[in-house]
């Protein structure tokens, strides 16, 4: 089986820029409303096209694997997404916006199928864990990263001084006046025509896909589907992104509705450090999947945010601002070690089976869905209160997994391969 450390870095690199254009959505949501005129559910739409996406396009991204190998399907992710972004950058407009963000969204779920398999085998089996860790630490620096390059795009071009560099005001030409914020989708389009070339100058090693690294065929799917274990571990995945936006999106509201914070001020420095808490977590994770079984800290994980959320959702005003960014410091390692276990307990059709997974990322959308839905009912806390059942589930996948490829730890490799 084939190693190659710099499809390693590729991989990475994928994640980086996916994470760029994905977790902007946040972010513009103010700005979509006040500049289309459009109400919250019109601007909830936006991200929920997006997610759709995933769903449509995931399964079909693993035919395209399967037919033409991860380099061509990952050349055409970021054409798809290139193609969305610029949409959006001519002609800003709502449609337009819902289009571009449904296009966009299905270039991320074809690179998200073909590099998830290419990562397991060109990093190795048994460090898949930890490399999928380290993957999500690479995506969340990115989310940590994109909302401030937004913010300084639409201050600068706001300003209208002559100091600016070139690349300022060649953006504030090619867009509207009104819609400064528009101009992130210029650097999106310019940040996915670099990774399209890059992908073209770049020589893919030969990967042997047998059975066991396939993606595609409807033969694959017919056995894939009637095994109980993938359609367990299709409503962890729904679950796990239905625990991360779930949270993220009402974390601001919560504040406001219940202990009175300001959502411009308290509230989004909660859900920042949320983001943030997530992505420094990846780094204490990957420590802990050196020395502990993973399914043993994602049980820990598990238990740590059904306490955070029980504070966040029960305590005082300063106890809830705090336990709600915790709550990303404990599902930082969750999708990490609930997609090793998954991609680690099939013999075979991995990339299949990584199609299947990505589809699951519609619980992004459905769940948020679902809190509010309670929430009209019984309040915003009885609706946040559904999150337990999503976390519990997560946590269960500790408890009932049983993977054929175990992540290596220092304690379980031979003395001769510390030494080595």
């Amino acid at each position: 089986m084939a190693r190659s450390r710099s499809m390693v870095i590729l991989v990475f690199l994928t994640f980086f820029v996916m994470s760029l254009l994905t977790n902007i959505l946040g972010p513009i949501v103010p700005d979509v409303i006040a500049s289309f005129h459009v109400s919250l559910t019109g601007a909830g739409f936006l991200a929920f096209a997006f997610f759709i996406a995933y769903g449509v396009m995931s399964i079909p991204a693993g035919f395209l694997v399967e037919r033409f190998r991860e380099k061509s399907v990952m050349i055409v992710g970021f054409l798809v997404s290139m193609a969305g972004s610029l949409s959006f950058a001519l002609f800003p407009g709502y449609r337009v916006a819902m289009a571009s963000f449904f296009v966009i969204g299905g270039g991320m779920a074809m690179l998200q199928v073909a590099v998830n398999p290419l990562l397991r085998v060109s990093g190795g089996e048994e460090n898949y864990a930890f490399n999928s860790a380290l993957a999500q630490l690479v995506f969340g620096s990115a989310s940590f990263l994109s909302p401030r390059i937004y913010s300084y795009l639409v201050l600068n071009l706001q300003s209208h001084t002559s100091d600016h560099s070139a690349p300022l005001r060649l953006l504030a030409r090619l867009t509207p006046p009104g819609l400064p914020w528009a101009s992130i989708y210029w650097l999106f389009a310019f940040c996915t025509l670099l990774m399209i070339l890059l992908l073209i100058w770049l020589k893919f090693p030969r990967f042997q896909h047998t059975d066991e690294e396939s993606a595609g065929s409807w033969k694959m799917y017919r056995s894939l589907f009637s095994k109980r274990v993938v359609w367990m571990y299709f409503l962890a995945m729904f679950a796990y992104t239905g625990c991360e936006q779930g949270t993220a999106d009402w974390i601001s509201n919560f504040l406001y509705k219940y202990h009175g914070f300001d959502p411009h001020t308290t509230g989004t420095s909660a859900v920042s450090w949320f983001w943030g808490l997530l992505t420094a977590g990846c780094l204490i994770g990957m420590l802990l999947l050196k020395f502990f079984d993973s399914r043993k800290v994602l049980i820990a994980a598990g238990v740590g945010a059904l306490l955070a959320l029980s504070a966040a959702l029960l305590g005082s005003a300063n106890v809830s601002v705090v336990a709600f960014p915790l709550i990303g410091l404990f599902t930082s390692v969750m999708w990490p070690i609930v997609i090793s276990l998954a991609l680690n307990s099939v013999a075979e059709h991995h990339g299949s089976f990584s199609g299947i997974l990505s589809t699951a990322v519609i619980g992004g959308a459905v769940v948020p869905l679902i809190i509010g839905r309670i929430g009209d009912s019984l309040g915003l806390r009885g609706g946040l209160a559904f999150l337990f059942v999503t976390f519990g589930f997560v946590l269960s996948v500790g408890i009932w997994s049983r993977p054929l490829i175990e992540n290596a730890t220092i304690r379980s490799r031979k003395p001769s391969e510390l030494h080595s």
